[in-house]
C-alpha cells in the first residue's frame, strides 16, 4: 500500500506563500483535490511529484523523501495542468521517449496509449492534438511504466463528455486495483463523481478533509448570504429579523434589495416563502450573493 504523507509543508516564493503549514496523507483509492484556482493545489502535486522542494516541512513517499530521491520515479506518475509538449513528436514518438526513460520500450507504450484509447491518433503530431488528446497522451506518458501512484492536475480540462467518462472509468479502475490516485479540480460536482475521499486547500491552507457527504454538508451549513427583492422590503425584514434563522438583514438601497445572511440553510429556505405568503408579500428576487468557490472554501477555512 503505497502513502504519500505531506507534513507540515510550505513552500513560499520570495514574498507569497503558495502553501501554507499543509499536512494530509493520500493513500490508496482516489483522492480529489479540491480548492478554487489559485489555491495552492499545483504547488502540492508538484512537491508530491519531486519537481518543487518543500521551504519547510517534508513530503514521503513510504517513508522515503521525495525531493532529489530518483528511485520514487519509479513509482510516481504525474500529468501535470501546462501545455508544454514536444509539439513536433507523434503521440507515440512523445510516449515511447517517456518509456525509454523508464528502461521500457516500444511495446509497454502501445499498451499505455492503448490504456488511454489514443491509438488512432498515435501517429500524427501533438501539434495537431486538441487539448483533450493532449490530456490523454500526457496520460499515457504518466502510465507507461506502471506506477502505484498517480497524480493529475485539472486532468479532465478541455475534455469533451465521452473523454471525461472514458478518464473518469480509467481512474476508478485504478483505485479499485488498490493504486494512490490524487488529482486536482476547482469543480465540486467533478470530484463528487469520482473521489472516495477529498481533501479541500484554499489559500495555500488545509481547509477540510472527508468524503463527499461530510465536505457538501460543511458547505450546505455554512452561513449563506442572499439578495431579496419584493414588494414591501422593510415589512419583509420586520417579520424576517425575529427568527434565529436569519443573522442579519440590511436594507441596501442603491440595489432596492435586502441582503440577508441565513445561519440555519433548511430554515431560512422554508420560512422565506412562508412568511411572504402570510404577509401579502411578493417576492421579485431571491438570489445567493456568496456561492463563489472562494466563498464557500474560505468559510471553511476559518470554521
Amino acid at each position: 500500500m503505497t502513502t504519500i504523507d505531506i507534513d507540515h509543508v510550505s513552500r513560499w516564493f520570495g514574498n507569497v506563500v503558495a502553501v501554507n503549514d499543509v499536512t494530509m496523507t493520500i493513500g490508496p483509492g482516489v483522492t480529489g483535490l479540491l480548492g478554487p484556482n489559485g489555491a495552492g493545489k499545483s504547488t502540492l502535486i508538484n512537491m508530491m511529484g519531486g519537481f518543487l522542494a518543500p521551504s519547510n516541512g517534508s513530503v514521503t513517499l513510504d517513508g522515503q523523501p521525495i525531493w532529489r530521491n530518483e528511485s520514487v520515479y519509479r513509482s510516481i506518475g504525474v500529468v501535470p495542468e501546462r501545455e508544454a509538449m514536444y509539439d513536433f513528436l507523434t503521440g507515440r514518438e512523445f510516449v515511447v521517449a517517456n518509456a525509454e526513460l523508464h528502461g521500457l520500450g516500444a511495446a509497454e507504450a502501445q499498451r499505455a496509449l492503448a490504456t488511454v484509447e489514443m491509438e488512432y491518433a498515435q501517429d500524427r503530431k501533438i501539434a495537431t492534438y486538441s487539448k483533450g488528446m493532449r490530456q490523454r497522451v500526457k496520460m499515457a506518458s504518466a502510465l507507461v511504466h506502471e506506477p502505484s501512484v498517480l497524480l493529475l492536475d485539472e486532468p479532465f480540462n478541455g475534455m469533451d463528455p465521452r473523454q471525461r467518462m472514458q478518464l473518469m472509468d480509467l481512474l476508478r479502475r485504478m483505485g479499485a486495483e488498490g493504486r494512490t490516485v490524487l488529482f486536482s479540480s476547482h469543480i465540486l460536482e467533478e470530484v463528487e463523481q469520482l473521489a472516495s475521499h477529498i481533501e479541500v486547500i484554499v489559500a495555500g491552507r488545509h481547509a477540510a478533509s472527508g468524503d463527499f457527504r461530510r465536505i457538501r454538508r460543511l458547505m450546505t451549513d455554512r452561513p449563506h448570504r442572499y439578495l431579496v427583492r419584493s414588494s414591501d422590503d422593510r415589512a419583509l425584514a420586520a417579520a424576517l429579523i425575529a427568527d434565529p434563522s436569519t443573522a442579519g438583514i440590511e436594507v441596501d438601497v442603491t440595489e432596492g434589495a435586502l441582503r440577508i445572511q441565513a445561519v440555519d440553510f433548511a430554515r431560512f429556505t422554508a420560512l422565506l416563502p412562508e412568511v411572504a405568503r402570510a404577509h401579502s408579500i411578493r417576492l421579485l428576487t431571491v438570489s445567493p450573493s456568496d456561492e463563489s468557490l472562494e466563498s464557500v472554501f474560505s468559510y471553511l477555512v476559518a470554521a
